[in-house]
């Protein structure tokens, strides 16, 4: 029988240490007696064969095997993915069966000191040596019961060449009695807080409660003590360890929270400013592996915030956000700061750099700092830097407190001159006239906060992609991330928890919106292919936000002002509203537009003015370099369906839509220069009219190899032969002027043919390629609900 590879979710949801062996920096030889009580003990596993993987919730919950598995014991020559697999496996055999376990011995590797034998035990294996030299000197007060009793039960695992482990020893005998089911729970490696446990445990202990209470009431909650899973020690050491912890110092526990998050994955990032060994006067930095992810779909426009104050020191919480495909907040990284020195922020951002793999952001949003400046000048030289408008907004009532009193109006003015302009010089008139209007020229903030304009007055960044729905709208506060969870009065053993409770909402509230993108159809308001086009493409939110913009242009005037050649320019106002008019130039070649109020440049989604210069040019759908992969259904997606539609039917309408303003375009340039005499009108007539008699020639012969079912009309194989036949006679005899136009036209309707069918091969690969994307997205989708209603649930 072939070796069965097992994998299991090794998740930790209990107390205790990280889980990390304790002898990592052992010498090469035998390390003895390390207790698997040491580290938390999963109190159940997920298992599966080598024909169906297994997939663990990686949230620290774990769950039994199903089915066969459930009475699986182990063997010689069964494999694991790795060592903590199968200690784990080991572990939960016990369970089921009635002891507990421990690890015995571990053997390295002379080579480079790595594990490469372990050997896992019946906890009562061996006996205990009553001769130590820590006991021969001093009288042992309480002296533990006797638990060893020589049992010889265990399990040999080894590494091979592979990587995986495979066991090459097992002893299923013991020398005593095994614990009947309703007693398991007792066993030392069994004993398991689990999280909703420790919730409870710590709420009631902060009400005043001792553990005998709190185990009656842990006791009633799940209904017997074999089901709570510990026992009352656990839970009186719980209590203890959690006085002791509030009693270390705060940035110590937050080092510790760091290094167990990167014991249990790799790709968690921290890093200390300095020597660890003086952490409580450095900064510290740290990322988790799905904010590294999330950078690399959404980190082109990133925002750092400095004005959470998480502890009773004061230490700004920093944390670094953006925005995902549903416009919500994303997290990027976080950070304490002791100092808000130059020197602090050169190492927080080139740290936070190298984290997110060395790629800077377009644009990057902080606080109005001129050290921040400074720092960002130096570590993201080509990186847009905008100071946050909400915050100065907010400090403008600070600093300007007298006059808000005093002038009732002042602030909508102030708001206005800011966020309406439409352009530079709109905006500097504007801003003359209110200073001058409630006499502040020489206010020394607001000079400042003018010297500063092109950092935060929208009309001068609007050609910067900030991930923004709205150049008008008031900036939604940076903080918003962590906004209900963690305030100013948030001391750091609070903070964790009200952290991973901010990363598991948010989580949840991108789950429920892909769910609600990929399980439901948005209702169209327009025949427009362009609407159904991006009902397809864009999330839900995205979708809705670019609706509203399609159907504003059906109140939208377009007209032509200016023609240059391949670039057209059109005036385009509301109608009755010529007086405020966008400018469009509009490349009908290329089929590119842009547009004055810079909407796409700012968010990434077409305005309306441009939608109107293509309904008026009869642009059907959007071109693919309009639609940003960041903000569609398959923002997360590893497979690049190209910057193409991947619907053959969108891609008629495109080149048709091309063609058609192509020939337009060169009509109208004919009717310009012909009407200008009679004798160029004679001759444009003539042209047209020649141009006329070709065209129909060519539309007939383009009929005679028109397709049918996506094959050229008519037999194949008769084709096929008359064409080998007229191949032969052309190599034979000299060809006439008359059949070699003749035999081009063939040709080229034999490579237009070879052209679409490749089109249509290619599209039908991007179809399935998107169809399985999708099917991982719901996938994924489906993972998360099953985990929120387990979650619910326990």
């Amino acid at each position: 029988m072939d070796p069965e590879i097992l994998e299991f979710d090794l998740g930790l949801g209990g107390g205790g240490s990280s889980g990390r062996d304790g002898d990592d920096d052992a010498n090469i030889g035998l390390d003895v007696d390390e207790d698997m009580a040491d580290s938390p003990a999963p109190s159940s596993i997920l298992a599966s064969n080598s024909n169906g993987g297994g997939f663990g919730t990686g949230g620290g919950e774990i769950y039994l095997p199903e089915g066969d598995l459930l009475d699986l014991e182990p063997y010689e020559g069964m494999e694991f993915e790795s060592e903590e697999a199968a200690k784990a496996f080991y572990n939960s055999y016990a369970r089921r069966v009635g002891f507990s376990t421990r690890v015995s011995s571990s053997r390295r590797s002379r080579r480079d000191g790595a594990i490469i034998q372990r050997q896992f035990v019946c906890a009562k294996e061996g006996f205990r040596n009553l001769n130590e030299k820590r006991t021969k000197d001093r009288e042992i007060k309480r002296p533990r019961t006797i638990t060893r009793v020589g049992c010889k039960a265990s399990l040999s695992v080894k590494v091979q060449d592979s990587g995986k482990w495979v066991v090459s020893g097992f002893v299923r005998e013991h020398n005593h009695e095994l614990v009947p089911p309703d007693q398991v729970h007792c066993l030392r490696s069994h004993r398991q807080i689990s999280g909703p446990a420790k919730t409870l445990i710590d709420t009631l202990q902060a009400a005043g409660m001792g553990p005998r209470r709190i185990m009656s009431a842990l006791i009633k909650e799940y209904g017997g003590i074999s089901k709570v899973g510990f026992t009352e020690v656990d839970c009186r050491n719980y209590m203890r360890n959690n006085r002791q912890r509030s009693l270390e110092g705060d940035i110590q526990l937050l080092l510790d929270y760091l290094r167990q998050m990167q014991a249990e994955n790799s790709n968690f990032f921290f890093a200390v400013q300095g020597d660890e060994d003086q952490a409580l006067t450095s900064n510290v930095f740290w990322a988790d592996p799905k904010s590294r992810m999330n950078y690399t779909y959404f980190g082109d426009t990133v925002t750092f915030d400095t004005t959470y104050r998480s502890n009773r020191y004061r230490l700004p919480f920093a944390p670094f956000t953006g925005v995902n495909h549903h416009g919500q907040p994303v997290l990027f990284g976080c950070a304490f700061l002791i100092n808000e020195s130059e020197a602090s922020f050169v190492w927080l951002f080139k740290t936070w750099l190298m984290a997110m793999s060395g790629r800077p952001p377009v644009s990057i949003t902080t606080d109005h700092d001129a050290v921040i400046r400074s720092a960002i000048m130096q570590v993201f030289p080509e990186t847009r830097h905008r100071f946050c408008k909400w915050h100065i907004f907010k400090k403008c009532q600070e600093k300007l407190s007298q006059v808000f009193l005093k002038h009732p109006t002042f602030e909508a003015d102030f708001h206005k001159c800011v966020n309406l302009p439409e352009s530079i010089e709109e905006f500097e008139s504007c801003w003359l006239s209110l200073v001058d209007r409630y006499e502040l020229r020489d206010h020394e903030w607001l000079q400042m906060m003018y010297n500063d304009r092109r950092h935060w007055i929208p009309v001068y960044l609007r050609d910067t992609f900030f991930a923004e729905m709205s150049i008008t709208q008031r900036s939604d506060s940076m903080n918003s991330y962590f906004d209900g969870f963690v305030n100013a009065s948030t001391n750091l053993n609070q903070f964790f928890k009200l952290y991973e409770k901010a990363l598991e909402s948010r989580n949840e509230k991108e789950v429920k919106a892909d769910y609600d993108t990929m399980n439901t159809s948005p209702a169209l308001k327009t025949p427009s292919p362009m609407e159904k086009q991006a009902s397809e493409l864009y999330t839900r939110k995205l979708f809705t936000r670019f609706q509203e913009e399609l159907v504003g242009t059906l109140t939208f005037m377009a007209s032509k002002s200016d023609d240059d050649d391949d670039v057209i320019t059109y005036q385009v106002a509301k109608f009755g509203e010529d007086h405020k008019s966008y400018y469009v130039k509009f490349n009908v070649l290329e089929m590119k537009a842009a547009c004055s109020c810079q909407m796409f440049e700012f968010s990434g989604l077409l305005c309306r003015h441009v939608l109107a210069v293509f309904r008026v040019t009869n642009v059907l759908t959007l071109p693919s370099h309009y639609i940003l992969k960041r903000w569609t259904k398959n923002a997360r997606s590893s497979v690049i369906l190209e910057e193409r539609s991947s619907d053959v039917y969108t891609n008629y309408l495109e080149s048709h839509t091309v063609r058609y303003n192509t020939l337009r375009h060169e009509t109208f340039k004919l009717v310009d220069e012909g009407s200008k005499s009679l004798d160029t009108c004679n001759v444009a007539i003539d042209a047209l009219q020649q141009a006329a008699k070709r065209l129909a020639l060519a539309t007939k012969n383009e009929g005679r190899a028109t397709l049918v079912n996506g094959r050229i009309r008519g037999d194949s194989a008769r084709d096929a032969s008359r064409a080998n036949t007229t191949n032969h006679k052309m190599l034979c005899q000299p060809l006439s002027e008359d059949d070699m136009d003749k035999k081009i036209r063939e040709l080229t309707n034999e490579l237009d043919y070879a052209s679409r069918k490749c089109e249509v091969y290619r599209s039908n690969l991007l179809s399935v390629l998107k169809d399985i994307e999708d099917h991982k997205l719901q996938l994924s989708i489906k993972v998360q609900n099953i985990k929120i209603s387990m979650k619910d649930g326990l």
